[in-house]
């Protein structure tokens, strides 16, 4: 790295999702909180017309020359979601820079905790080397990184809630009209993330498949522009027609955009007891309609519920292995955490990481 005068910090969050799951490439709603956690990135001049790419969670150092990258095709590493993006500044018109990029990530990777938005939007930032960039412009390139260079149909979701993430707030996202409110958290309880610490293989192409399903069912309902336009009403007048799995992946999407509206009503009223229960509906949909839970997530969820100060718990993230979101009593945290982690490592042998997640800023330069 260049010298210390020279280095500049860049810091963007990852997130947890409260409730609102695989709603967002179906133009729902969602209400995910960024983390404490996240990605660093320390960027500096190179002395070569390169961007050059090291990470403190791979082995190797990356040198790309800057006047090949509008041409790149992905690599299959991790370096792509950096490169994406510096192709779709390179085509936004911003100039690339010369750069060396030092990475350092606290986010888990295939947690649910969308480390990889969280390397988008830092790298974005230290690319930008300061240059101002509307926000909601830089969470939708970001997102365009991914889906067209990394090849992954995500939503807007977690660029978004990197870049716009507030102290002690939730995020309650309309992913059509991409707008937003703030959501405070009621006093006297903490956000709990629970690592499974195992992510199947299915997940990715599962992901795919879902979307596709999606689309599927929405071509059941001419003129809708997405799911999110599809009533329960509607559902049922289409369902004889409708073949059992599309049908059940969008009862999800239709009735999970309901349960999010119902926990942001629950949260402006402090009722915790509802907010649970919420989360735990939630759970139970992606489990047996949107089929994207898996067997830890199930004993992890189920577990939690049975801990005296838990007010509800659910899976987050894409699924198939990952983390699970809980409501926790402030004063039982340390018990939660306790027999959680002593239950999980009894029936599968392994030791999960529990994190209290404290809803933070979004992206910014930190140094």
């Amino acid at each position: 790295m260049a010298r210390t005068s020279r280095v500049k910090k860049w810091f963007a969050p990852g997130r947890v999702n409260l409730i609102g799951e695989h709603t967002d490439y179906n133009m729902g709603f969602v209400m995910p909180a960024a983390l404490d956690m996240g990605c660093t990135v320390r960027s500096a001049p190179a002395r070569r017309a390169v961007l050059h790419l090291s990470s403190a969670q791979y082995p190797g150092e990356m040198i790309f020359p800057l006047e090949a990258i509008p041409a790149m095709k992905r690599t299959g590493a991790w370096c792509d979601y950096v490169l994406g993006v510096a192709r779709e500044l390179a085509a936004a018109g911003a100039g690339l820079k010369p750069m060396r990029l030092e990475i350092d990530s606290s986010v888990p990777t295939g947690s649910g905790l969308s480390s990889s938005a969280a390397l988008e939007v830092a790298s974005a930032l230290a690319l930008l080397d300061g240059r101002e960039m509307d926000k909601l412009a830089l969470a939708r390139l970001c997102q365009r990184a991914e889906r067209e260079f990394v090849g992954m149909p995500c939503g807007i979701m977690d660029q978004y809630a990197s870049v716009f993430g507030q102290e002690h707030k939730a995020i309650l996202l309309d992913c059509r009209s991409v707008t937003h409110e703030y959501v405070p958290i009621p006093e006297g309880v903490e956000i709990v993330v629970a690592n499974t610490m195992v992510k199947h293989e299915l997940g990715s192409s599962a992901y795919r498949q879902r979307v596709a399903e999606c689309r599927e069912a929405l071509s059941f309902f001419p003129g809708r522009e997405s799911l999110r336009e599809v009533t329960l009403a509607d559902l049922e007048r289409a369902s004889r027609q409708m073949p059992e799995i599309p049908l059940a992946r969008a009862r999800h999407v239709i009735l999970e955009n309901r349960r999010v509206q119902d926990f942001l009503a629950a949260a402006l009223r402090n009722d915790l007891p509802a907010m649970g229960r919420l989360m735990v509906e939630s759970h139970r949909s992606l489990q047996h309609d949107y089929e994207v839970s898996c067997e830890e997530l199930d004993f992890m969820v189920d577990t939690a519920l049975t801990i005296e100060g838990v007010y509800g718990s659910r899976m987050t993230g894409g699924g198939f292995g990952g983390c699970t979101v809980s409501l926790v009593d402030r004063n039982a945290v340390d018990r939660f955490r306790e027999r959680l982690a002593a239950a999980y490592r009894e029936k599968f042998g392994i030791t999960p990481a529990i994190y209290r997640c404290i809803p933070s800023a979004g992206a910014r330069r930190i140094g």
